[in-house]
């Protein structure tokens, strides 16, 4: 190698670079392999899949590369570096080398044949930037049994909580479908039946509250269903009848295979977000109080035991930035249809029986609104009459009393939050 080393600490094989800023940045990188040069930068996104990295067959001592993680998911999707022959850290290339920290950089550089390459650093980002919250909601589809329609219109809610006249629907007219905030700003409707049979379509929300044509399903086709948001930004469909597995959505809203279900099998249930990248689903048919926490992963964990009135077709939804609320529904046979609400911690506790107010009814939807509140509407009453009304959640989890019903009057909707804007 030609050249002073302290003029060529950006060192490449045979090339001497300048002292300041010699580094090459290269395009980022989404494959699943890549073949990386000495003196370059690399910006490594492993979003979509992991992501092998293969080092050069031949360095001098110097040589520099920089991996850094682009999308902070390393953590999710690891990379794994091949030093091609070279060794790593005193290790032959038949060693495996992963690193899966969620915002981390690595700087290598080559000091010999015996070290081979060298961390210099392998430090992880700590700064974890936090989205702000979600500000706006929709309530979408649904079914007016006096009149046989299957809708898919849906109601946008501002951040203040005021829901709007109907939009024209988009996709495919269905009910007892799940709704969720995924990407952080985004929604997505999945499943639900359409006429008599069960689907597994999906339909994207933008940021703007549009909502996409049909997606082609993923996973089993089912209904009365629940899903929420997880892991900040992305989402998870789970349970409903026909088996009830789940299904985990990324963060660019694309749904993943069956996963097998864990717990009680069941529908009727509902689910809401809550902690710090925390999910729940809770009660469900039967009717049972039952619920189900979801990690930062996605992962489904045992039953817990169940806090309050056993009831299916109810709703939930997020509030006071942290925690969740469960309310609404019916007992046995739909003879006692509740008001009822639940409220859940930000560790995930449920709690006992808030009396009930405004109008009972079960097969309602909700989502949160506002950065930290929430909202109840739709649904349908004890003598079977769709309805349009609301209820709103402070950031306390006070409900409020019935708002006048806006848009087409129907159950089995489903709901959830979109937009960082006001």
């Amino acid at each position: 190698m030609s050249g002073l080393v302290k003029d060529n600490i950006f060192g490449s094989s045979g090339v001497v670079l300048e002292a300041a800023g010699g580094l090459s940045w290269q395009p980022v990188v989404t494959a699943s392999t890549v073949t990386v040069s000495a003196a370059k930068g690399y910006f490594i996104n492993t979003t979509s899949n992991a992501c092998t990295i293969t080092l050069p067959s031949s360095a001098e001592t110097g040589d520099q590369i920089i991996l850094i993680d682009y999308a902070r998911n390393w953590g999710t999707n690891a990379i794994t570096i091949d030093s091609n022959g070279l060794n790593f850290q005193g290790e032959p290339d038949t060693y495996t080398v992963d690193y899966d920290t969620a915002g981390q950089s690595l700087n290598l550089v080559y000091s010999d044949a015996t070290t081979g390459w060298t961390p210099s650093s392998d430090i992880a980002n700590a700064l974890e930037p936090v989205a702000p919250p979600t500000q706006r909601g929709l309530f979408g589809y649904g079914h007016n049994a006096s009149g046989a329609h299957f809708y898919s219109i849906t109601n946008l809610v501002n951040s203040s909580g005021t829901v709007a006249s109907d939009t024209s629907g988009v996709g495919t007219g269905r009910w007892k479908l799940a709704a969720a905030s995924y990407g952080g700003d985004k929604a997505i409707f999945g499943f639900g039946q359409s006429s008599s049979a069960s689907t597994n379509v999906s339909n994207l929300v933008g940021n703007n509250g549009v909502v996409a044509s049909d997606t082609t399903g993923v996973g089993t086709a089912r209904d009365f269903l629940a899903a929420a948001g997880y892991g900040g930004d992305k989402a998870i469909f789970g349970f409903g009848y026909s088996g009830g597995p789940t299904n985990l959505v990324s963060n660019q809203g694309v749904v993943a295979t069956d996963v097998t279900r864990v717990g009680a099998n069941r529908g009727s249930l509902a689910a809401a977000s809550y902690g710090v990248g925390l999910a729940i689903f809770g009660f469900g048919s039967g009717p049972i109080s039952t619920t189900n926490l979801v990690n930062t992963s996605g992962v489904v964990g045992n039953d817990v035991s169940g806090v309050g009135t056993a009831r299916q077709e109810l709703a939930a939804c997020s509030y006071g930035g942290d925690k969740a609320v469960f309310g609404y529904g019916f007992e046995t046979g739909g003879a006692s249809i509740r008001s009822m609400t639940n409220k859940v911690s930000n560790t995930g506790v449920v709690a006992s029986d808030t009396s009930g107010v405004g109008t009972v009814r079960n097969a309602l939807a909700a989502c949160g609104y506002g950065g930290d509140k929430g909202i109840f509407g739709f649904g349908q009453n004890a003598s079977s009459t769709a309805l349009s009304m609301t209820n709103k959640v402070s950031n306390s989890g006070t409900v409020a009393a019935d708002t006048s019903g806006v848009g087409t009057a129907r159950w089995g909707p489903a709901a959830a939050g979109y937009s960082f804007s006001a």
